[in-house]
């Protein structure tokens, strides 16, 4: 007899939304639950419809895995409410469906990455994964591509891995948004960097630093600031700091991304400090956030419908035509103008 859902639901003494949730990867029931159900499925071979289709060769099942390693610095551990990270999954979901593959949802904590990585890949076989690196190092995702050869990275590159990698182009990002200030007649620009550093923050910072350089623009180090990329309410030490400059604030900051931005804006408002009157701010990402806040904010859009579906694209090359090939793909940005920068007024510029 063809077991169904509503079986494995009844045999669990859980919802089918329970089951759904188990079979997806996906957020909403404690492991143990996922665990019960999940050991409940293979012992009785079931298959849902929707998630899984014989491969002609192997007979493989039709499902991609896409992983996340949570820590407290960039990807925390409810990282799928995080706006970027959201946006970004919810594209590859929607590339997948439209390929007939499901997408096999898993969060670790990155301590714990290579047992989890060995254990997932034991128990529930997928066809291959598309790997969030943010916050990972070479070492790890060297691991990661010996135990899952079919892998396809996002949101970092390290050039001299043999694995393939599709990341925004952080330099040009930046550098445009560094552009734009300069040619608002902005010289005196401030940075707003990461607390927690990666591949994206650092490639950012190269960007911005090049345009300075080609406009004979120095920044000053009264003027660089270092805060938490993941805190959208104001916070007091870049207050301080603020506080600290009296009048010889900068007239332009560029923050690393918009969470860093949409708390500058925030911080600054607190001090009865006008945006974009008295300072004017750019952020990175395009999260839909950056239009909610007052003032909308100018910033750089990062394609992520590209990104996902280049990702599922390569990894389908990868599994059905057993393409070889490895790629670094970078993806350029273009700035979004709104409402938080204004030009200098080159009469009283100092």
């Amino acid at each position: 007899m063809k077991i169904k859902m509503e079986d494995i639901a009844k045999l669990a003494n859980v919802s089918k939304s329970a089951v759904s949730l188990a079979l997806s990867g996906k957020p909403g029931i404690s492991e143990e639950t996922r665990s019960k159900i999940l050991q409940i499925v293979k012992e009785n071979g079931y298959l849902p419809r929707a998630m899984v289709r014989a491969d002609k060769k192997n007979s493989v099942s039709n499902t991609l895995r896409f992983v996340a390693c949570t820590n407290s610095g960039i990807v925390l551990e409810q990282f799928y409410k995080q706006p970027f990270f959201m946006e970004l999954i919810h594209d590859i979901e929607e590339q997948c469906r439209a390929r007939g593959y499901s997408l096999f949802f898993s969060s670790v904590p990155t301590e714990q990455l290579e047992d989890a990585i060995q254990t997932m890949e034991s128990e529930n076989e997928s066809s291959g994964m598309i790997l969030l690196g943010t916050n990972l190092t070479q070492g790890q995702i060297e691991f990661i591509a010996r135990k899952q050869p079919n892998l396809v990275v996002l949101d970092t590159c390290f050039e001299t891995l043999n694995v393939n990698f599709i990341v925004m182009n952080n330099v040009m990002g930046a550098y445009q948004a560094a552009k734009h200030l300069l040619e608002l007649g902005h010289r005196r620009i401030g940075y707003v960097e990461s607390n927690s550093r990666m591949y994206n923050f650092d490639s950012r910072r190269r960007g911005f630093l090049q345009a300075l350089e080609e406009w004979n623009v120095t920044l000053d180090e009264a003027h660089h600031f270092s805060v938490s990329p993941t805190v959208v309410s104001s916070q007091d030490d870049f207050k301080q700091r603020l506080l600290e400059l009296k009048g010889q604030l900068p007239t332009a900051l560029f923050c690393e991304c918009d969470y860093i931005a949409i708390s500058v804006i925030k911080s600054c408002i607190e001090l009865g400090i006008r945006i974009p009157e008295e300072l004017s701010v750019i952020g990175f990402d395009n999260i839909h956030e950056a239009t909610i806040i007052t003032p909308e904010l100018t910033t750089v859009h990062v394609e992520k419908g590209t990104i996902a579906e280049l990702a599922v694209s390569k990894l389908l090359d990868i599994v059905e035509q057993e393409d070889k090939v490895k790629i670094k793909s970078f993806i350029d940005t273009h700035l979004v103008i709104r409402n938080s920068c204004k030009a200098v007024d080159l009469s009283v510029r100092v």
